[in-house]
C-alpha cells in the first residue's frame, strides 16, 4: 500500500463546484488542504454539460459549463491545495489519536484532521435508452450528452426527458436545429418555470406522455434514423424521422462507500443529515453541495458555494476553537498580498 503520512487540515472529497470553492476557501482560512476526486478531471458534473449555458451563479452573465470549470479550477488553486485525482475514496476511518485514514481504491493512505464531503450524489451512472442494441448508435448519433452544439445544426433532433437538461438542451438547439422534439412521459417538466416556459413559447415540438419505445436504423445500420415514439397511457404510436436522439433520463448515483455508514453518518435519502454549519452526526466530517440534507438546501451551484463556506468555517473551529467564525473578505485578506491569483 503506497504511504503518504502527510497530515491535511482539510481533505475535501469531491471535484465539482462545492469541493472546487471549498478548496479555495479553505486557504483563504489558511487551512491546509488536500482535495480527492474519482474522475481523472475536475469539475464534477459539469463536466457532462459543458457546452450547457449556466444562468444562476450569482456575478457572472451565462456562462458554458466548461468556461465555468475553467475558472472555478483557477479559483481553487490560487491557494495550491494537493489535488489527487482518479482515486475512489472506499473506506474512512477514524485513528486512536483522533485524524482520519482514508482509503482509496489505489491503495493509496490520506490522513486528515477533518473531512469535507462534497461528493455531490457519488459517482454518477448515465440513466442510458433502455432499449436492446440501442447501445451500438452511442457511436454516431444517440447522445447522453452535448460536447459541440454545432454537430446538431440544421438536423432534426428528438430529446427525451424532462428534467432541466432536457428543457435547457431543446433552448439551446432550438435556434440552430432544423426541428427539435422533446418527449417527455408526463405533461408536466421538472426543469426551471422560466425555461419551461421558453420552451413552451418556442417552436420546439412538445409530446407528452409518450417515450421512446423503439428505434430504427439507417439502411447502413450505422445511425438511427426513425424513432417509435409510444404514448404512456393509450399505447397509440407515433413514428418520427430523425437525424439525432439526445436521452436526459437522468443519473443513476453510487455512493456505496456510504453503504457501511462509516463512522455513524446520518444517511437520508442517499444523502447526509447535516446541521445548519454542514456538521454531519460524525464529528470533525462536513459536508456541501447535493450530498448535504437539511432544511434550508438550495440545489444550485451558487447553494453549493455558501455550503462550501460554512463547512469549511465549520472544520477551522473545529480544529481551532478560538479561531474567527469566518474569513476576512478577499478584498483586505493578508494571504492575498503575498498569493498571486
Amino acid at each position: 500500500m503506497v504511504q503518504d503520512n502527510t497530515c491535511y487540515d482539510v481533505t475535501i472529497i469531491g471535484g465539482g463546484p462545492a469541493g472546487l470553492y471549498a478548496a479555495f476557501y479553505s486557504g483563504m482560512r489558511d487551512l491546509k488542504t488536500k482535495v480527492i476526486e474519482h474522475e481523472k478531471e475536475l469539475g464534477g458534473k459539469i463536466n457532462v454539460y459543458k457546452e450547457k449555458t449556466i444562468w444562476d451563479v450569482g456575478g457572472l452573465p451565462p456562462t458554458n459549463g466548461s468556461q465555468l470549470i475553467s475558472q472555478l479550477i483557477d479559483q481553487s488553486s490560487t491557494f495550491r491545495p494537493t489535488i489527487a485525482l482518479g482515486e475512489q475514496v472506499v473506506d474512512i476511518q477514524r485513528m486512536n489519536n483522533g485524524l482520519f485514514h482514508i482509503t482509496t481504491n489505489k491503495n493509496r493512505n490520506h490522513y486528515s484532521k477533518t473531512i469535507i464531503l462534497a461528493t455531490g450524489y457519488g459517482i454518477l451512472r448515465q440513466a442510458k435508452l433502455n432499449i436492446e442494441g440501442a447501445e451500438v448508435f452511442e457511436t454516431s448519433n444517440l447522445h447522453y450528452t452535448v460536447t459541440n452544439l454545432e454537430q446538431f445544426r440544421q438536423k432534426h433532433v428528438v430529446i427525451s426527458g424532462g428534467g432541466n437538461s432536457a428543457v435547457d438542451w431543446a433552448n439551446e438547439l432550438e435556434p440552430m436545429a432544423k426541428s427539435v422534439t422533446v418527449v417527455h412521459r408526463r405533461d408536466q417538466f421538472g426543469g426551471h418555470e422560466t425555461f419551461v416556459a421558453r420552451m413552451r413559447q418556442s417552436s420546439v415540438d412538445i409530446l407528452t406522455p409518450y417515450a421512446i419505445d423503439d428505434v430504427k436504423a439507417s439502411p447502413d445500420g450505422c445511425c438511427i434514423e426513425q424513432v417509435t415514439l409510444k404514448h404512456c397511457e393509450n399505447e397509440q404510436c407515433h413514428f418520427q424521422e430523425t437525424d439525432a436522439v439526445i436521452v436526459n433520463h437522468g443519473y443513476q448515483p453510487d455512493l456505496s462507500f456510504l453503504d457501511h455508514h462509516p463512522l455513524g453518518l446520518q444517511v437520508e435519502e442517499r444523502r447526509l443529515r447535516t446541521s445548519p454549519q454542514m456538521e454531519t452526526s460524525a464529528s470533525g466530517i462536513f459536508a456541501a453541495g447535493d450530498i448535504s440534507n437539511h432544511s434550508s438546501s438550495i440545489p444550485l451551484i451558487a447553494g453549493a458555494f455558501t455550503e462550501a463556506g460554512l463547512a469549511v468555517n465549520a472544520a477551522k473551529l473545529y480544529i481551532h476553537p478560538n479561531a474567527a467564525r469566518y474569513a476576512r473578505v478577499s478584498s483586505h485578506n493578508d494571504r492575498f498580498k503575498t498569493t498571486t491569483v
